[in-house]
């Protein structure tokens, strides 16, 4: 069982919806129920190192993950749809710290949303208000470019 898995194991109610957190371009190298995936198989995917993989399941961002009757890891699709969402809440520039505690939250369940969803409404804010400082910086930028492309110009009539 995975961090997102924390709908029932029976057939979900019909006013109920599980709690996935997957990118509309995420595909899964294998359907689900062939989705045993080796911990360099999902390095390969993911573009994590096997050592991050391991220190992700170390510090609770990554708990449950099965093991083999060998005891090596086997990953699920499952599990590749919530290291997207890591790796999008790593985009946020959230701290490890904040993605730990909201995986936290996660396994605690339904009677979490409300706090789950302030958690991503704040990080959601600081999202646009960084994209706003960086399209300033972009209009700057931009300006400068402009301004060096037309000194290097040779005066009109030379």
């Amino acid at each position: 069982m995975t961090v997102t898995d924390n709908a029932p194991l029976t057939a979900p109610r019909p006013d109920t919806r599980p709690d996935i957190c997957v990118s509309p371009t995420l595909r899964h190298p294998r359907p689900d129920g062939q989705d045993r995936y080796t911990i360099s198989e999902v390095a390969a995917f993911t573009g994590l190192r096997a050592h991050t993989l391991r220190w992700y399941e170390q510090i609770g961002l990554m708990p449950h993950v099965e093991r083999s009757h060998t005891g090596q890891r086997r990953f699920s699709n499952r599990d590749l749809e919530w290291l997207d969402f890591v790796g999008k809440l790593r985009l946020t520039g959230m701290p490890v710290a904040a993605m730990v505690h909201f995986a936290d939250l996660v396994r605690r369940g339904e009677v979490t949303h409300a706090e789950r969803r302030e958690v991503l409404e704040r990080t959601r804010h600081d999202v646009v208000t960084r994209i706003t400082e960086l399209r300033d910086a972009l209009a700057v930028l931009d300006a400068k470019i402009t301004f060096y492309a037309g000194a290097h110009r040779a005066p009109e009539g030379a």
